[in-house]
């Protein structure tokens, strides 16, 4: 019995200095990260983990919600045995087909529905992208071009000096991020479960010439974010609210996911809650040059660069928005890190919404993971069936 105790007693010693050296080398949100993800049962982030965290509520006008029309075809289509399969197996809660603005194909698993909200991940970073484009508009940032400097004293020398808004928002910062999704210990775990993500941004320092290559940091969003929080003097929700989900006429409020309570940040990078009719809109918007409803909310011009590459050795990104060229059509995206898509390809007027709780994982050299072009080709193949789907 004594041994037993020692036992208990040295391991619980042992869990009591670790604890303690956390705090002491300033890693106690690894504290946070394991009530959030390991005592919920997870091994990573979820999509239902929100209310783990501080929210801001993304409000939306009740006077003006408008729903998306139906197809006439609605749901006449059933999924291919192919998708059935890779919806079940990746747990896809949310897939549907919007064809000329009207929504084709719907379907929803678990216990999900129209108004079920589920974290966004690194889809939040186009949105975050679209509030630059309106703050330009907007006229609070003079261009993509305006330096960081102008915001933050501390890019104001040497390389820091050269790196720009548009910079950040097209992955090309050349900032020392560490993106590492599974080290408790890099800036990437920091950011989602610690609780002051503006010391992370201005933490940063370019230590590669900006403007030149492209290389995916969440930190880029994370000093985005900063920015434009700057430029309008108004948080990200507040800004977000008045900007789009308000003029999109969005069917329900959201929630943006803050680092701490009251003064906190939105996690520009990630983890906006909504549901998947109210993503779509943003595919919508984009698809239709900035327009919603015959008002020019983003300028056209900036829609076009977002949606198109940079750089000609990374045709795989322009500014926020994932970007591929499969089966010979222009595709644009937003993308989560567990397979949430809004794929936009717009020459077939087509939107693809799909949220869930995995995606297969992409190998070396991959620019997209594999689900990802089986929705669409399993899509089209949908839509073949339906012989009036040009109407």
């Amino acid at each position: 019995m004594k041994l037993i105790l020692k036992i208990i007693g040295g391991f619980l010693a042992t869990i009591l200095l670790v604890v303690i050296l956390l705090f002491i080398f300033d890693y106690d949100y690894i504290l946070k990260g394991i009530q959030v993800v390991y005592l919920q049962g997870h091994k990573t982030a979820y999509i239902d983990d929100y209310p783990e965290f501080p929210n801001r509520v993304i409000k939306s006008d009740s006077t003006v919600i408008s729903s998306w029309p139906l197809h006439k075809n609605y749901n006449k289509a059933k999924p291919t045995a192919k998708l059935t399969d890779l919806n079940t197996e990746l747990g896809t809660v949310a897939f549907l087909i919007f064809k000329n603005d009207s929504i084709w194909y719907e379907d929803y698993a678990e216990d999900y529905g129209l108004l079920s909200k589920t974290n966004s991940f690194s889809m939040a970073k186009s949105i975050t992208v679209a509030l630059l484009g309106k703050a330009i508009k907007d006229g609070y940032i003079k261009s993509l071009n305006e330096p960081v400097g102008d915001f933050f004293p501390e890019f104001n020398e040497g390389n820091q000096s050269k790196l720009t808004v548009g910079d950040l928002a097209s992955m090309s910062s050349g900032l020392d991020w560490d993106e590492d999704y599974f080290n408790p210990f890099s800036q990437t775990a920091r950011a989602y479960f610690g609780d002051d993500i503006r010391s992370e941004g201005l933490n940063l320092r370019v230590i590669e010439e900006p403007g030149k290559s492209f290389k995916y940091l969440s930190g880029n969003t994370i000093l985005l974010g900063m920015a434009i929080e700057k430029a309008t003097g108004m948080s990200l929700t507040s800004y977000l609210s008045e900007s789009f989900w308000k003029p999109l006429e969005m069917s329900d409020d959201a929630l943006w996911q803050l680092d701490s309570e009251e003064k906190g940040m939105e996690k520009a990078y990630c983890c906006i809650a909504s549901n998947a009719r109210d993503f779509a809109r943003f595919g919508k918007l984009f698809k239709d040059d900035g327009k919603w409803k015959g008002e020019q909310i983003l300028d056209p011009q900036f829609v076009n660069i977002a949606t198109n590459p940079r750089f000609k050795e990374s045709p795989q990104y322009g500014y926020g928005f994932w970007l591929s060229d499969y089966n010979g059509k222009e595709i644009f995206c937003m993308r989560g890190i567990l397979g949430q898509y809004v794929i936009v390809i717009p020459e077939d007027n087509i939107i693809i919404v799909r949220l869930g709780h995995n995606l297969i994982r992409r190998e070396e050299g991959e620019k997209h993971s594999k689900d990802f072009f089986i929705y669409i080709d399993e899509a089209y193949k949908m839509l073949a069936h339906d012989s009036k789907t040009t109407t």
